[in-house]
């Protein structure tokens, strides 16, 4: 590889030449500051993109201001090439209220809708995923758009890199994929994080077209990608794009780069993008002294005009209330009241009439799972969904639950809902990392809803074995930014899921799989709503309150057959989160004695948070101790005898209650 540059200005206008100059200039000025002010304590962490901004210019100016773009911490020239106000990105900085995330985060970690940007998180991986959504929402309204997403050579090496690869060439999705390959992730060189020779070789794996360009030359890069994402606004499709660049400074400046060889630090200084684009345009008397003294002069000014502004902005006041409702989207519930006919019907029919309910109402609702197409899921729940609402709406994915659920943000950034099916809840795993780190997290970051629900098909006593049976709802209840709905009854399961459909935050909407075909109930025919966050009040009484939700319901219910000469409230709780604290407590200081009964295992269940926050609130009610009820602390096993014996709340469910009754 030869340190020098060859530049070819043949389609270019000596204008264009001179704006792409301007625009690597003002990201290195900015970024030579921001070291400045690094030093100075008045910023506390610096990702520095210094040699690499041909990359991030080059990319935003081939594109259309409208097409979203998935920028990485070295990105700086996206954002200024975009036009963002300096003053904003320097208050964003600084963890002031004029940034886009109030304070709540730092550096490149936002996104903002206005100029069609969306931040990253740390882990890195998911947001190719996001982008697979956005670009699938391009496709579905065919406009003719493409998304661009941003991710380094380091990242190439997660899991979610492959599912999204694989997941936009299946759907012929229109996204470019730019990988940086700079050279390090942090101190690891690449020769220690890939065996093959270029990432651009992994495209052929995937059947995507695949170019390597010179990351460090702006109208190489400029040329390539213009000519790309024309192509793929008129035949979309994926391709996967590898930069060659280097990272001049450390991972993050604190990280220095003492693990980097001199001849490798003096080879790519020779290549400085800027320096040498500066150079080939004064030899070709296109950049005069004084223009380049004027843009100096012109956006050090404007640097310099803008920090004057957020360091005279206040620090973030902390304010309690703001924190906590900017957590979820606000949504007001709007009551849609059960009417007309009612049919006796099963539990999953409920299921699959609330969600074909909700595919007549929204025209773009998009499903998505593994086999939930002609196959019509494991459960049947969406057979003949296809006839009915094209492949387009109702589509199979491959088994990538991570990328998926990260996919089903992209939409959302898109305005489109989504609903995403984990054919077991136990596969939900593969998909925590997105769920609790960018859909959770996502409202509260930058104001960016994530309009999802994830089904999830769970739960014990259908012999299904270790990795088939969890009912793992308190993984998601402890995480601020999720709702957790656990219907018991087909007339709730299908008005919840319609209210968890309309609302515009994501949903956890767990589905005991030993209910489906188990429990009947008249259920309202017509599209119906029922609020989230209410509990149900099944049976009342003056003696205990028995809490429960999901099939344990059903186990108190049974029991309670037998004992006709006791008066007990019975409480449903039907939503895990928001939780209804204040039917709750009303029945306890009622009664004075509660019982909690859960399917899952016994320690970090919701049981133990509900009994913490009775006995914070309504101790000086209690006539006994808060009991709790659950099953073994194991895995749950396949065979009867031992799943039988792992239910070991169902089983001595009656005797706890009397002895409850009697203390």
């Amino acid at each position: 590889m030869t340190s020098k540059i060859d530049f070819n200005k043949d389609s270019f206008r000596n204008g264009m030449l001179l704006s792409l100059y301007k625009s690597m200039l003002k990201p290195r000025l900015i970024e030579e500051k921001m070291l400045i002010l690094l030093r100075q304590g008045k910023i506390s962490k610096w990702f520095s993109g210094i040699g690499q901004e041909a990359i991030s210019v080059g990319v935003t100016a081939a594109l259309d201001k409208d097409e979203y773009i998935l920028p990485m911490h070295r990105n700086l020239g996206v954002f200024t090439t975009r036009e963002l106000p300096l003053y904003r990105l320097f208050s964003q900085w600084q963890g002031k209220m004029n940034g886009f995330t109030k304070g709540r985060d730092r550096s490149f970690h936002f996104g903002t809708q206005e100029y069609h940007i969306v931040g990253m998180i740390s882990h890195l991986g998911p947001q190719l995923g996001v982008a697979d959504g956005i670009a699938l929402g391009y496709k579905l309204k065919n406009n003719h758009k493409v998304c661009t997403v941003f991710t380094g050579e380091g990242g190439t090496s997660e899991g979610d890199f492959h599912e999204a690869l694989n997941i936009a060439a299946v759907w012929s999705l229109p996204v470019l994929f730019c990988v940086e390959n700079n050279g390090y992730g942090l101190s690891t060189p690449t020769s220690e994080q890939f065996k093959c020779e270029n990432i651009a070789d992994k495209g052929i794996g995937y059947g995507i077209e695949s170019h390597i360009i010179d990351g460090n030359n702006i109208l190489e890069v400029y040329t390539k990608v213009n000519e790309l994402a024309k192509s793929v606004r008129k035949e979309p499709r994926p391709i996967l794009l590898e930069f060659k660049t280097f990272r001049m400074r450390g991972h993050e400046e604190a990280s220095g780069t003492k693990y980097v060889p001199q001849a490798d630090l003096d080879f790519w200084g020779a290549k400085d993008p800027l320096e040498n684009y500066q150079e080939f345009l004064k030899n070709e008397g296109i950049l005069s002294e004084e223009i380049e003294v004027s843009y100096k002069e012109a956006i050090i000014h404007e640097i310099n005009e803008h920090l004057q502004i957020a360091f005279k902005e206040e620090k973030v006041i902390p304010n309690l209330e703001t924190e906590l409702k900017d957590v979820y989207k606000k949504h007001h519930y709007k009551a849609i009241i059960p009417a007309g006919k009612k049919e006796n019907i099963r539990f999953i029919d409920a299921i699959s009439q609330g969600l074909e309910q909700s595919m007549e109402k929204y025209d773009d609702l998009i499903i998505m799972g593994q086999d939930i197409a002609e196959y019509g899921g494991a459960f049947k729940i969406t057979d003949q969904f296809v006839k009915k609402f094209s492949k387009e709406r109702v589509r199979n994915t491959p088994i990538c639950e991570s990328a998926i659920v990260s996919a089903g943000y992209g939409l959302s950034v898109n305005n489109i809902k989504s609903v995403i099916e984990m054919q077991f809840a136990d596969f939900v795993s593969s998909g925590f990392n997105p769920i609790v780190n960018l859909l959770a997290k996502s409202h509260y970051r930058w104001g960016q809803n994530a309009d999802i629900v994830v089904r999830m098909p769970c739960g014990a006593g259908v012999g299904a074995g270790p990795f088939h049976s969890q009912t793992n709802e308190a993984w998601f209840t402890k995480t601020p930014g999720l709702i957790v709905v656990y219907p018991a009854f087909p007339q709730d399961a299908k008005g919840l899921l319609i209210e968890a459909i309309n609302n515009p935050n994501p949903v956890l909407f767990f589905e005991h799989k030993a209910l489906y075909r188990s429990v009947y109930q008249e259920v309202s025919e017509n599209y119906f709503s029922t609020e989230i966050g209410k509990a149900a009040l099944l049976k009342e009484g003056d003696q205990l309150t028995i809490i429960s939700y999901g099939v344990a319901i059903h186990w108190v219910l049974a029991v309670l057959v037998n004992l006709k000469n006791i008066a007990v409230d019975v409480i449903d709780l039907r939503t895990l989160q928001p939780l209804d604290v204040e039917t709750i407590y009303a029945s306890v200081k009622k009664t004075g004695k509660a019982v909690i009964v859960q399917e899952d295992s016994l320690f970090g269940g919701i049981a133990s948070d509900i009994s913490a926050l009775i006995n914070e609130h309504c101790f000086e009610y209690l006539d006994a101790p808060v009991k709790r009820i659950a099953s073994l602390e194991t895995p749950i096993p396949f065979d009867k005898g031992l799943e039988d014996q792992y239910l070991v709340g169902k089983n001595g469910l009656e005797k706890q209650i009397l002895d409850l009754l009697s203390y």
